[in-house]
């Protein structure tokens, strides 16, 4: 019979005893710095929007292309609202842990190191920042495909290529990592995003529904061979998790005032039910209006008048560098917590430490976007390598590990099942993110202009 042990601690300005199992005791170790960012002072609806500007950034434009082109009208109906579900279950779960022990643990790796040890916390971390940085090469990318199609709608030279806009966006993203703190400080910028995604996603609709309406019927076949068809279907299961999941769940919860799970859940209540009902109209839409033809950023398909087709793509890129900030921002939260840099923001340590360090992050970012712009690629690689484990695997396993001994017989089957079923699922969709990468890759050079 396992034994127990006593933790106090302090949680929500209240002396808590809580009950912990001994195994987890044991691995209390662990050392958990505190961080220099600012905790416990957003709104419930405040942490609504950071998650609702993850799902319907830019990346929405290229949900027809690589989700329902793949899977088809019935597969991507479908596949969409059980992968809401589903990121709804285990998101609640990493929710309901964020207390769990006595403790706050602001850190996706402070969670998995309370629970499981010093191993664990490594192994977490590792995964949750190529996580971000993968995403964060996507969001590059997105931009400086959103520059281009401004390029193009006015000029038919060729003469910049994608890289160089690439290169531009990414400065653009660097100027706002430097000018904005930490991830609470974005308060008035998430209405901006909130309005930046409405513009291209209102735009990306109202066009494609205009195109779909004047069109001859379109096909909707699934393209490819057999087996091909394998590892796309594989590889658009990875996208479809990668829509509705941010990978840093308990970093955005460490921002929320208490009582912290109830907010945290009311903000997931918000993300998926008003705030996932912009990303399915504009990927159902798109796929209706174009069916096979789908271009893997919508408003490259779209036709209209050059004005408004404008002022969409530069609301996608004005959203797209607030979006890239709130996904780097445990990677800035880290460094900053590292090197001490605390107080005014202004201050000239504090302003020439974020200049030089997350100047140094993004260039690196934009490096690796620049030489291999496959963004349908990258999202299907960081849903199979990274988002997969963090919110699905470990989060049910790590629930199972904390409430055993609440839980019936068949409620720990259901766990097991989950974390058996998402990891031969994870296996699978990273063979088929890097076969697709490969096959680009030997198609188009570095730095390709595609």
């Amino acid at each position: 019979m396992e034994g127990r042990g006593r933790n106090d601690d302090v949680v929500d300005g209240r002396i808590h005893s809580v009950e912990v199992p001994i195994q987890i005791q044991n691995h209390f170790s662990v050392e958990i710095p505190d961080t220099a960012h600012q905790i416990s002072h957003d709104s419930w609806f405040q942490a609504g929007f950071v998650l609702t500007s993850g799902i319907n950034s830019a990346y929405v434009l290229g949900y027809s292309a690589a989700v329902m082109v793949p899977l088809g009208w019935i597969g991507g109906v479908v596949g969409l609202i059980l992968a809401s579900i589903v990121s709804f279950y285990a998101n609640s779960l990493i929710a309901k842990l964020h207390e769990f022990g006595g403790k706050r643990h602001i850190r996706y790796r402070d969670l998995a190191g309370f629970i499981y040890g010093k191993k664990a916390y490594s192994l977490t971390w590792g995964l949750q920042y190529v996580n971000l940085f993968m995403i964060n090469v996507g969001f590059v990318i997105l931009a400086g495909s959103a520059f281009k199609a401004v390029y193009v709608l006015f000029r038919q030279d060729n003469a910049m290529k994608l890289p160089y806009f690439i290169v531009i966006a990414g400065f653009a993203c660097g100027l706002f990592a430097i000018a904005v703190p930490h991830l609470s400080a974005l308060r008035v910028w998430l209405g901006f995003s909130t309005v930046f995604s409405l513009i291209y996603i209102v735009v990306a609709f109202s066009l494609a529904l205009k195109d779909g309406i004047e069109a001859p019927p379109r096909d909707y076949s699934i393209p490819g061979t057999k087996v091909s068809r394998i590892f796309t279907t594989i590889g658009a299961a990875a996208s479809l998790v990668f829509a509705f999941n941010t990978g840093m769940l308990p970093e955005i919860q460490a921002t929320v005032r208490p009582p912290v799970v109830e907010n945290m859940m009311k903000g997931l209540y918000f993300q998926f039910t008003v705030g996932g009902l912009p990303l399915f109209a504009v990927t159902f839409i798109g796929y209706w209006a174009y069916g096979s033809d789908t271009s893997a950023y919508l408003l490259n398909n779209v036709s209209g008048p050059v004005w408004l087709k404008t002022t969409a793509n530069i609301a996608a890129i004005l959203q797209t560098i607030i979006s890239l900030h709130i996904f780097a921002s445990p990677t800035y939260e880290y460094l900053d917590t590292k090197y001490g840099v605390k107080g005014s923001a202004l201050a000239p340590r504090n302003l020439s430490f974020r200049i030089l360090v997350r100047g140094g992050y993004i260039a690196v970012t934009t490096l690796v976007a620049a030489m291999l712009p496959f963004l349908g690629d990258f999202m299907s690689l960081t849903g199979a390598i990274s988002t997969f484990p963090l919110t699905f695997i470990l989060a049910n396993h790590m629930y199972l590990v904390a409430k055993r001994n609440k839980l019936t017989s068949l409620q720990k089957k259901w766990h097991w099942l989950n974390v058996l079923f998402f990891s031969c699922l994870s296996l699978a969709a990273a063979v088929a993110a890097v076969r697709l990468i490969v096959m680009h890759s030997s198609t188009y050079n570095v730095f390709a202009d595609v």
